[in-house]
């Protein structure tokens, strides 16, 4: 099942308290206070596994602890520290705090990981209370307790490329004709109710394509959904917009501007994303060639007459998406610093 959104509760572990000891041996019977520290508590972190592509693994344990830290011993022996919890969530995974609601971080990346409970600082032993005037100190420190979080994980699919338009505009045919993804394929609305990533070849290049639900007038106040799906389109670099030709002129042009609308509505900066538009279910269409025109003038863009059931305009769309990333990927990374 694919789950984006959870909230768990996490604890750090306890600082193990110091020992009060007594160093004890043949031919000294007075020795000095040897209490250890006690250990630390373990940390609780959230990192990226990149295997991973939603929340389920975390939907049926709302807490989490990390193991608590050992009391110190004698001759100084430091207790042992208490294991660390590791969490392991898909990349593009949003970590916020769910009283206050502020993002503590964004593992959007291989490799991103976070501490978002640290374990509490373990007691002194009793040898660190000793002084000049209390040399046999009967007192050691109580270990600090750990912390505990109220978290809401967000999920937002990492991908080069997201598919959005209409219900039954074809996102899905598309996705299963450039990769070796199986989502549902049917000819009625809403058959993808839940998004899926497929990896496409692009000349010596791939490209990480995702199949989104389709949009419906109202989805960035909810409806049907959309505002759940709308932010997983926040995370891609290109747009593909499938438009149904099927119809003909007037409706491709209408379904445009409506899907246009909930991306502008939708307050997640998702107009300005590079956009490739493409007339689509070609083969079901009586004149794909004035649908093609008709959304060219609505766009002010070339557009590809495409169909995912023969093949047609497959590996021109294919193309531009990759242009379109590379161009993208050149305006993230900025101009290069001038030498002072």
């Amino acid at each position: 099942m694919f789950i984006d959104e959870t909230e768990i509760t996490v604890s750090s572990g306890r600082g193990g308290d110091g020992a009060v000891s007594f160093r004890r041996e043949k031919y000294v019977p007075f020795g000095g206070p040897d209490g250890g520290d006690g250990g630390r508590g373990g940390d609780v972190i959230l990192r990226v596994n990149p295997h991973l592509n939603t929340l389920s693994g975390l939907q049926h344990r709302r807490k989490y602890r990390a193991g608590d830290g050992r009391p110190g011993a004698s001759r100084n022996c430091t207790g042992r520290d208490g294991a660390t919890l590791l969490l392991e969530l898909p990349a593009g995974t949003l970590v916020r705090d769910a009283e206050r609601g502020h993002v503590l971080r964004d593992l959007d990346r291989r490799g991103a990981e976070v501490v978002v409970a640290r374990g509490g600082a373990g007691g002194r032993g009793n040898s660190h209370f000793a002084h000049a005037t209390n040399r046999t100190p009967r007192r050691a420190g109580p270990g600090q307790p750990g912390e505990t979080r109220r978290l809401r994980l967000e999920l937002r699919l990492v991908a080069d490329v997201g598919l959005v338009g209409l219900p039954n505009a074809g996102k899905s045919t598309f996705l299963a004709r450039v990769s070796a993804a199986r989502p549902k394929v049917a000819a009625y609305p809403f058959t993808t109710l839940q998004p899926m990533l497929g990896l496409a070849a692009a000349g010596d290049e791939q490209l990480v394509i995702a199949d989104l639900p389709g949009l419906i007038e109202g989805a960035h106040r909810g409806a049907g959904l959309g505002d759940r799906f709308l932010r997983h389109v926040a995370r891609t670099r290109v747009l593909l917009h499938l438009v149904d030709s099927a119809e003909g002129p007037e409706a491709a042009v209408a379904a445009y501007r409506a899907v246009s609308a909930e991306l502008r509505l939708s307050g997640l900066g998702l107009e300005g994303k590079p956009v490739v538009v493409a007339a689509s279910r070609a083969d079901a269409s009586a004149d794909a060639q004035a649908v093609a025109a008709a959304l060219e003038q609505a766009c002010g863009a070339p557009v590809t007459i495409l169909s995912s059931a023969t093949g047609k305009g497959v590996g021109e769309v294919l193309g531009r998406l990759l242009e379109r990333r590379q161009e993208a990927a050149g305006k993230s990374s900025g101009p290069p610093a001038s030498k002072a």
